[in-house]
């Protein structure tokens, strides 16, 4: 089978496709036929190495996918050949076939595509665990998405419109800004000066805000966030694409009575592995309603994974990106 393969940790450009053997699964998992794989940030950093995930050279990359159940392991229940899956595993899903954890991996609804479940896994689960779990998010709450526009953005402002809360997104561009409100965002902001825009918007500050980005080099978002709270709100820390940690003066989180909290699904996952199956029946009736439904950025093919990977260093990407293996029937 064909496979994008990691055999020197030198970045996207060196990526190759290979022939190598069918994977068998093991008790545990499931073998999958991959029609589409997500395209996500810990690729581009495995393709460098840099990731905190280690694997042994040569590895087949890709997290997410999903495809047709081709086989299941001996210890298996709730999957049967033919079901439509999507999944996330650490590895593996830039391939024709993958194996995957069974309790990573789950059935699509018959209204979702192939396509657009390839690119749920990683944003949504993550966007549902930081608003509904961490953030702890009720209908009629206000919510501020930084980096609305991008792959994880764009899943946190469906999962949180879908959750009744009006939704402030943060963008760098108006091409970005239309993207955030045609998915039901209330409004969207330019990142340069989107403090005062928001003081605008909600004099009364945000119940939270949703950071996938982290400090530029050259600016305090992380500051301005927590300026932007109202009592008792919480900044959701969700990673760093911009380059630079915040640092927190905890003194301001006493005085103003707001909060900080990271939000590690990987870890949560790690020590409950019966998070997954949860989450997506708590999305079930979101995902057949069609509020859950990704946007599509470009579509590559597995020759094509470097430059998807590049993809997302441009800042450009709205959506998701997905590498197609096999048309959907």
């Amino acid at each position: 089978m064909k496979a994008v393969q990691v055999t020197v940790l030198e970045g996207p450009d060196s990526l190759s496709v290979a022939d190598i053997d069918t994977p068998v699964p093991g008790p545990d998992e499931v073998l999958i036929d991959v029609a589409y794989a997500g395209v996500t940030f810990p690729e581009l950093l495995q393709s460098r190495g840099l990731y905190q995930v280690k694997h042994d050279l040569p590895f087949t990359l890709g997290s997410e996918a999903a495809g047709v159940v081709a086989a299941i392991g001996e210890s298996v229940t709730g999957f049967a050949v033919g079901d439509r899956v999507a999944t996330i595993a650490g590895k593996g899903a830039f391939a024709e076939v993958m194996t995957a954890p069974a309790n990573a991996t789950v059935k699509l609804p018959d209204s979702v595509s192939l396509s657009a479940a390839a690119g749920m896994p990683m944003n949504l689960l993550t966007a549902d665990f930081a608003l509904r779990v961490r953030g702890r998010l009720e209908a009629g709450q206000t919510v501020l998405v930084h980096g609305a526009a991008g792959g994880l953005g764009t899943a946190l402002v469906q999962v949180a419109v879908a959750m009744g809360a009006t939704v402030i997104g943060v963008v760098s561009t108006e091409e970005k800004a239309e993207t955030v409100r045609s998915l039901g965002a209330a409004h969207a902001v330019m990142s340069d000066g989107f403090k005062d825009a928001v003081k605008e918007i909600a004099p009364g500050g945000v119940d939270l805000v949703a950071d996938p980005v982290g400090n530029p080099k050259d600016g305090d978002r992380f500051t301005d966030s927590l300026r932007c709270l109202s009592t008792f709100g919480t900044v959701l820390v969700l990673g760093f694409t911009a380059g630079d940690i915040p640092q927190v003066k905890v003194n301001r989180l006493l005085l103003n009575n707001v909060g900080v909290a990271g939000v590690g699904w990987g870890a949560a996952f790690a020590k409950d592995r019966g998070l997954i199956a949860r989450q997506w029946e708590a999305m079930w009736d979101h995902l057949v309603a069609g509020k859950l439904d990704p946007v599509i950025h470009g579509t590559y093919s597995l020759e094509e994974a470097g430059e998807a990977i590049k993809q997302l260093e441009t800042r450009a990407v709205r959506g998701k990106v997905l590498l197609e293996v096999k048309k959907e029937a």
